[in-house]
C-alpha cells in the first residue's frame, strides 16, 4: 500500500530545507510517497557537479547577504527566492513514476487555468515557455525527483548573480533563451508561492487516490541527523573547495550538456594525476564513472570504456581527440 507523506517547511533557510530533503530520502521507511514543499531565500542552487565561480558572481551574491548551494542533484545552476515555490517527491523507488509526479504539479495548476506541458527530460512548459526545471537522484531504496515553479521570480536579481554560458547563448540565442521563461504569475497575476501550496496538496492526494498525513517540519529539523546534513552541506569545504584551484584544461558544449575538465598531468610518467569535471549534465553517477575512469589513466593511450554511454565517450573523445 502506498502511504502518502507531506512535508510544508516554514524556513527559507537553503541548508535546513536541503538538509531535510536528503534526510528524508535516506530514511523514509518502505512503501512511501513524500511531497515535500520549501523555498529559500536569495539563493543560488548549483548542480552536484559544478563550478561554482564558472556558474555564479559568487563574491557578489555573498556581499550581498545571499547563499550559494550545492544540490545532490545534476543539472544547471538556477535562482530562488520567495517568488518561486520548490517541491520534492520522495518515493520508494518500487513507486517512483516521473510522469505522475509531475501530473500533481500539473493538476494543481490547472485549478489556475493554466494548461500545462512536460518538455524534454525535465522541463515543464505553460504556452510553451519553461516554468519549471527538475532534477532527479537515485538512493538506497527511495528516489528523489525536485524541481522549482517559477511564479514570481526576481529575473533581475536572476541575472545579476547568474553567470550564462556563453557557448549556451549562441546555441540558442540570446533573445530565445530569455524569451523561453516565464514567470505564472504574468498569466494568472493572482497566483503567488503561497496560494499554490494547498491546490499542490489537494492535487498530491487526488493523483495517488488517498489522504497524506502531514509530518512536522520543526520536529524534523531538530533531529541530529539533519543537523549533521546541513553542516556538512554548508560548509566551505563542500561548496568551493575542491573548485577553488580549478582551472579548465578542456571545454565544450554536448547535447547532454556543457562540461569543463580539468587536468593535472604528470608529464614524465604520461599518467593524469587528478582530473575534475564540471557539469550541467542531469547524471552525476556517470560523471563520477568517468572521473575514475581517467584517474592514473595514460595519456598516451585511451582508456578502455562503455562506448554506449554517450556521456563518457563524448568525454574522452574531448580529452584523447
Amino acid at each position: 500500500m502506498n502511504k502518502l507523506q507531506v512535508v510544508v517547511s516554514n524556513q527559507y533557510d537553503p541548508f535546513l530545507n536541503r538538509a531535510v530533503e536528503q534526510y528524508l530520502t535516506d530514511n523514509q521507511e518502505e512503501g512511501i510517497t513524500t511531497m515535500y514543499l520549501w523555498k529559500n531565500q536569495q539563493t543560488v542552487v548549483i548542480g552536484y557537479n559544478q563550478n561554482p565561480y564558472s556558474e555564479c558572481n559568487v563574491k557578489l551574491l555573498l556581499d550581498e547577504g545571499g547563499h550559494l548551494m550545492r544540490r545532490g542533484t545534476g543539472g544547471g545552476a538556477v535562482y530562488h527566492d520567495l517568488g518561486n515555490i520548490n517541491f520534492s517527491f520522495i518515493t520508494d523507488k518500487r513507486l517512483y513514476d516521473v510522469r505522475k509526479q509531475l501530473s500533481v504539479i500539473q493538476d494543481a495548476l490547472l485549478s489556475y487555468g493554466l494548461q500545462t506541458e512536460i518538455s524534454g527530460r525535465n522541463d515543464l512548459t505553460c504556452e510553451g515557455r519553461k516554468f519549471s526545471g527538475n532534477a532527479f537522484a537515485k538512493g538506497k531504496s527511495n528516489n528523489l525527483h525536485h524541481g522549482t515553479i517559477l511564479i514570481k521570480t526576481d529575473g533581475a536579481m536572476m541575472q545579476r548573480y547568474l553567470i550564462v554560458d556563453k557557448a549556451k547563448l549562441m546555441k540558442n540565442g540570446v533573445k530565445s533563451v530569455a524569451s523561453r521563461v516565464v514567470n505564472l504569475s504574468e498569466l494568472v497575476p493572482e497566483l503567488t508561492s503561497e496560494n499554490i501550496k494547498n491546490p499542490l496538496i489537494s492535487s498530491f492526494e487526488k493523483v495517488y487516490g488517498g489522504k497524506a498525513i502531514t509530518l512536522d517540519f520543526d520536529t524534523l529539523i531538530n533531529k541530529p541527523e539533519v543537523r549533521a546534513i546541513e553542516a556538512e552541506i554548508s560548509s566551505h569545504d563542500f561548496l568551493f573547495g575542491r573548485w577553488e584551484q580549478f582551472k579548465t584544461t578542456k571545454k565544450a558544449r554536448f547535447p547532454w550538456g556543457g562540461v569543463e575538465i580539468a587536468l593535472q598531468v604528470d608529464e614524465a610518467n604520461a599518467i593524469i594525476k587528478d582530473v575534475q569535471i564540471a557539469t550541467d549534465c542531469l547524471e552525476p553517477e556517470t560523471i563520477q564513472q568517468a572521473e575514475q575512469l581517467l584517474q592514473d589513466a595514460s595519456t598516451k593511450s585511451t582508456p578502455k570504456y562503455d562506448s554506449g554511454n554517450e556521456i563518457i565517450r563524448d568525454i574522452i573523445h574531448l580529452i584523447y581527440g
